[in-house]
């Protein structure tokens, strides 16, 4: 891991530092409520608030989080608290669009809470957020025009109550002909394609999405703007769909093209295109993905990036372009926008209105039929979307001059509809009764889905479900009505919203005899995920565990997708580790959660025949009880492991930035050993109490497997334990504990243990915790007991798990594929 990370640290470096440098002329970086300036990872130097003559009068004081670290993020450890209206001013030398950012991370320090902050933000008056508040940290951007020699930005409690505040802003102008208004822009709405003949750069745009399409997670310090990109895989609506294409090559930039300032060279040098097995089968379908926005009639402007990085040559590689479900541009040739030239960048503008009540934005690319049958393909490689937060349709009109036009409505409307009826009359006197014709709507206008092997799910409503055992819970996989559901979530009340994701929202609820649960309800109507939805049905059924989070239920009724899960009282394991103001865990605690993690794992690697790989192993994927036992979730992206006369599975690459097994990054051949190295990473994570990456952090911190295995090698791991464990572990349980977590995150798989081994280890780490005594070295042969003081110890191997009769067995399908189980944090 070491060596790929540094190689992959210096080609970022190498690529930042030769690429063309930005240098606004506005630069405005302040870390308010700060004492002294500030340098972040990025090199960006950040200056004090206080007498820098940017702040205007009024009442405001600066607050200092009382529980920051010498790994904290440094522009989160102060803030500028205000009581009254108050203001930030800023002379603007180049008048046009510039970026504003508002940092904003709530801490309590003495009497203020910051999660109670309620305020409004304006920029030379016009509204950038209105009754906001945040309950985590929080980055907001914004595109929008300074047309005059000042930018002030207003910060004002929504009550006298309530206060403001924020950590940093950094305001600084964009480069020149960031967007061009001279040229045409598509407007796609749910009534087609027409032209928006309004000024993109007058628009002020807040943003919503910035995706990596094929790549991994860009920081700030990768970016020429400072900008943030995250990898697509959460969006893709059918991820089998999609293949990711790579070069090594950077781009062929054009003049009129793309530059290094609309999107870094790491985006431009990864993408998805068609996955397509058998070319000879000449199959037609989409890439998707689903991008979740506030439901309502929002506007967005949306820029897809594009590189031509899989054409051996020109003029092969023709494909169509849709959004929400309507052609938006067809037989693209990016040779010919390119200007005749491979792996060019090039960037195509939209502005998209949706419908009514909808809360995704989807695109998709496709074949064109202008592409030769062997040669078939599409691709994209970035996406941006940015709401338009002021956007106007038309230029009001005068109080008189609407009177008589409602006036005039009102008489035509009338005649209209007398016409209409007689109309009517007529024709059904005259009409001969025809039968009904019963068809089926495409999902998504021109463009052909993927086809859904087994079964239609109007096949699989009436056929049900197998069911499982009873569990605690009742049967698994029970088919609940939707009035149930209703019921339980009082009609799907906001305030019972836990969490959402690309499948939809996850609602707290209340079935019968009290029994809480968690609904991920799918957008109704929307078929997103309907083969997922499925297989969780039919596979997450099947497997029963103490700690594996329980398919409780399903409701396919009135175009509706439900799934639900037992509820998880404590949620996501990482919120009781760093970034919240909950209680921190005691070691005691902390062991019997990567006991009962490692023993969930242990379950999956050895409960069936071929076993499952998780793949995406984390801290927000190990959930937490009432009681603090904690129960893996999140199976999206599981595989079933290798057949009895196989060594791995050979697949893309899939899973979390700071958590992937180096080997299979390199490799592309799964096993079982990957979910080792992720939970190496996590026993660190809990060890530490910070995140796996952390960008704010300096060079040598960023990658905590990095970090801590250097500690850990020297034999000094005691050196960054999270202080909130200070006294309580003793130096046994710590040293096995630390050996534990070096052994898995080894940079070849052989050499790391199995998970039964794991547990093992983790388990006399326990018990020397608890007796200081150590155990003889015997392993026993079945599983005795769910309470982490006896040790519960499993040898390695594909042996089913049956000793206890409270986890159950599994028949899983080795097949079958896991789909995602959303948590309230996204991966």
């Amino acid at each position: 891991m070491g060596a790929k990370f540094l190689q992959f640290l210096v080609l970022s470096f190498s690529t930042f530092l030769f690429s063309t440098a930005f240098t606004p002329q506005d630069n405005y970086l302040i870390n308010c409520g700060s004492n002294a300036p500030t340098v972040v990872v990025d090199n960006r130097h950040f200056v004090s608030d206080k007498g820098s003559g940017y702040l205007s009068e009024g009442k405001s004081f600066s607050l200092t989080n009382p529980k920051t670290s010498p790994i904290s993020p440094v522009l989160y450890s102060t803030a500028r608290v205000f009581t009254s209206a108050s203001s930030y001013a800023f002379n603007i030398k180049s008048v046009g669009t510039h970026l504003v950012r508002l940092h904003f991370s709530p801490f309590s320090s003495g009497n203020y809470d910051l999660k109670n902050g309620n305020f409004d933000v304006l920029a030379n008056g016009i509204s950038l957020l209105s009754n906001f508040g945040a309950n985590s940290t929080v980055l907001k951007e914004f595109f929008l025009m300074v047309d005059k020699e000042e930018l002030e930005i207003l910060f004002t409690p929504a009550s006298d109550s309530s206060l403001a505040y924020v950590n940093a802003i950094e305001v600084f102008s964009a480069p020149k002909d960031f967007f061009i208004d001279a040229a045409g822009i598509a407007l796609i709405s749910p009534d087609g394609i027409q032209e928006f003949k309004q000024n993109v750069s007058s628009q002020i745009l807040e943003t919503v999405h910035r995706i990596n399409v094929g790549g991994s997670m860009l920081t700030p310090f990768n970016d020429t703007l400072w900008r943030t990109w995250i990898p697509d895989e959460d969006f893709l609506y059918f991820k089998s769909a999609a293949k990711i294409a790579r070069t090594t090559d950077p781009p062929n930039y054009q003049p009129g093209g793309a530059t290094r300032e609309t999107a870094p060279d790491n985006v431009y040098m990864t993408a998805q295109q068609m996955n397509i097995v058998n070319r000879s089968l000449n199959s037609l379908f989409n890439i998707t993905w689903d991008f979740p926005v506030r439901p309502g009639e929002d506007m967005h402007f949306v820029r897809l990036h594009f590189c031509d990085i899989v054409s051996v040559a020109l003029n092969t590689l023709y494909f169509n372009i849709y959004i929400n479900g309507v052609t938006a541009y067809k037989d693209v040739d990016l040779s010919v926008l390119a200007l005749h030239q491979l792996a060019s960048p090039y960037y195509i503008d939209f502005v998209v209105k949706n419908a009514k009540g909808s809360g995704v934005v989807r695109v998709s690319v496709g074949p064109s039929e202008l592409s030769a049958t062997l040669r078939k393909n599409a691709l994209l490689n970035g996406v941006e979307i940015m709401r338009m937060v002021n956007f106007v349709a038309s230029p009001r009109r005068s109080k008189k001059k609407s009177l008589w036009i409602l006036v005039g409505s009102v008489i035509g409307g009338i005649f209209v509809l007398a016409l209409a009826v007689v109309a009517i009359l007529a024709l059904l006197k005259c009409r001969k009764r025809k039968p009904k014709q019963k068809t089926r709507r495409a999902e998504s206008a021109g463009w052909t889905s993927l086809r859904v092997y087994g079964g239609s799910s109007q096949a699989t409503a009436s056929e049900g479900t197998a069911l499982a055992s009873p569990g605690p819970y009742g049967y698994f996989g029970l088919k609940i009505p939707f009035a149930d559901i209703q019921l339980a979530t009082n009609n799907f009340d906001k305030t019972l919203l836990i969490g959402s994701g690309g499948f939809g929202m996850v609602y707290k609820g209340v079935l019968g005899d009290n029994i809480k649960v968690a609904v991920k309800r799918g957008m109704p109507g929307s078929r997103q995920g309907l083969p997922e939805f499925h297989t969780e049905i039919t596979v997450l059924s099947k497997i029963r565990h103490r700690h594996l989070v329980s398919l409780v239920g399903y409701c396919e009724e009135q175009s509706e997708m439900i799934l639900v899960y037992e509820y998880m009282e404590k949620g996501p394991l990482r919120h009781h580790l760093y970034g919240t103001d909950l209680p921190p865990l005691s070691w005691k605690q902390r062991l019997e959660i990567c006991i009962g993690a490692a023993r969930g794992l242990h379950y999956l690697h050895t409960g069936s025949a071929q076993g499952i790989i998780h793949r995406d192993i984390k801290s927000t994927n190990i959930l937490l009880d009432e009681n603090y036992v904690a129960k893996v979730a999140d199976f999206g992206l599981s595989k079933s492991g290798p057949c009895l006369n196989e060594t791995h599975v050979s697949t893309g690459v899939k899973g979390s930035f700071g958590y992937l097994d180096p080997e299979y990054f390199r490799r592309q051949q799964l096993t079982d050993k990957s979910d080792v190295y992720s939970f190496g990473v996590v026993l660190f994570e809990v060890l530490c109490a910070r995140p796996a990456v952390d960008p704010l952090l300096t060079r040598d911190q960023v990658n905590l497997a990095e970090w801590a295995m250097e500690w850990q090698k020297k034999g000094m791991i005691e050196q960054i334990v999270d202080p909130h464990l200070k006294d309580q572990i003793k130096p046994s349980s710590l040293k096995i504990f630390g050996e534990t977590a070096e052994k898995c995150l080894a940079e070849y798989g052989v050499d790391r243990p199995t998970m039964g081994d794991v547990l093992w280890n983790l388990e006399y780490a326990y018990q020397l915790q608890t007796n200081g005594r150590k155990r003889e070295e015997h392993r026993p042969t079945d599983v005795t007991s769910d309470d982490p003081r006896t040790p519960m110890v499993v040898p390695s191997g594909r042996a089913g798990i049956d000793g206890n009769c409270d986890d159950g067995t599994s028949d899983i399908s080795t097949s079958g594929v896991f789909s995602q189980l959303i948590t309230n944090e996204g991966r």
